[in-house]
């Protein structure tokens, strides 16, 4: 089974309602996807977000990227080679992970229907089901309350609440929505580098001392202060989980060697694609340090891939996979059954994808071997 064309396009998703976080407001899903057909007739599919203030990545430097640097490496190869393949995708250009995710997802979707099993069988198989938590967009107080009620109702059982934009008042948030829905629901609180350490030790430390019961903390400080998260480690009972720290598997074993973070969240737009997400996996695995699996804003295609991924590996103990959920409409056909909270995967071969909504008409993008 060779890789015989490539073709880029883009898909329109409106969100049920704005997304928000310290670092965007998001109305919109706007993504990449790729195509990529074998010489069998088969095809894979890939998405990936243009998240500029996180990866760096655009939608122009997404397509430019797959068409001028991944493609022409990669064309011609045969699916069962894939290391070979992930190492030209890697090694023919820097950066862009959010576009070598896309081609990732797609030629593994080739993998798993080449050998016809679910790809997460193929790459572990360690449970079927998954209990993924619901977003919470900062907002005022009354609204993000109404709103995690909402979601109680809807069947969540897990909250990741977004703060981090008016610094002690994050503790106002999270006292009230605690108050509403009550001690058995689990609350995370995700500060989108927030805070700084100083502050995120005062308003984790409060947190604890009024009895919030908060499972863990996200990100709480910039990407680049390692220092700053492991003094926020190091001073709070709270488990910190390091997600914009950590693109890499080198960024994974110096968040681990440093004690930087209790936790990984690993998402494939900062990996470049399942290939880079497995490796921190084996190094997770190694040290026994728990994984969460996340999503930027993505569409049900690029967090089937995640799920995928998440089903594989028993190290991932946390899901934050709910992407489909936040949308208006599933314009996709196929994949996993996205249950509200439960993700169940499904038999069907690679990421179970079966329509996508793009590749209509002489628009996209086209490279053939």
């Amino acid at each position: 089974m060779r890789i015989q064309k490539i073709e880029i396009d883009e898909i329109f998703v409106p969100l049920a309602t704005p997304f928000k976080t310290a670092l965007r407001t998001v109305e919109n899903i706007e993504d990449v996807v790729v195509r990529i057909t074998a010489d069998t007739g088969e095809v894979g599919y890939g998405e990936a977000p243009p998240t500029a203030v996180i990866t760096g990545d655009t939608k122009d430097s997404i397509i430019g990227a797959i068409r001028d640097y991944i493609s022409p490496a990669i064309l011609g190869m045969e699916i069962e080679n894939l290391d070979g393949i992930m190492q030209r995708l890697h090694g023919c250009i820097q950066k862009n992970t959010s576009a070598k995710a896309c081609v990732d997802m797609a030629i593994y979707d080739l993998y798993g229907k080449r050998y016809n099993a679910p790809l997460y069988q193929l790459l572990g198989g360690a449970r079927r089901e998954l209990e993924t938590d619901l977003t919470i967009s900062v907002n005022p107080i009354d609204e993000m309350v109404r709103d995690s009620l909402d979601a109680v109702r809807r069947g969540y059982r897990i909250l990741k609440t977004k703060v981090g934009k008016e610094g002690v008042r994050d503790i106002e948030r999270i006292a009230a929505i605690r108050e509403a829905v009550g001690k058995d629901v689990k609350i995370r609180v995700d500060a989108n580098q927030g805070w700084t350490a100083k502050e995120a030790i005062r308003i984790l430390t409060a947190m604890e001392d009024r009895g919030l019961d908060i499972e863990l903390c996200e990100q709480p400080v910039k990407a680049h202060d390692l220092d700053g998260m492991r003094a926020v480690t190091r001073a709070v009972s709270t488990p910190i989980l390091a997600d914009e720290s950590v693109f890499s598997a080198e960024d994974a074993v110096e968040i681990i060697r440093t004690h930087a973070a209790d936790l990984i969240n690993i998402k494939l737009m900062k990996t470049g694609g399942i290939y880079g997400a497995l490796k921190i996996c084996a190094i997770a695995e190694t040290y026994g340090v728990e994984c969460m699996v996340g999503c930027m804003l993505e569409g049900k295609l690029a967090v089937t891939a995640g799920a995928h991924l998440a089903a594989a590996k028993g190290i991932v103990t946390r899901i934050d996979l709910d992407g489909p959920s936040l949308c208006k409409t599933d314009p996709f056909e196929g994949g996993p059954d996205f249950l509200e909270n439960r993700i169940v995967m499904n038999g069907l071969p690679g990421l179970g994808i079966q329509t996508v909504p793009a590749f209509h008409g002489g628009t996209h993008v086209k490279c053939e071997k």
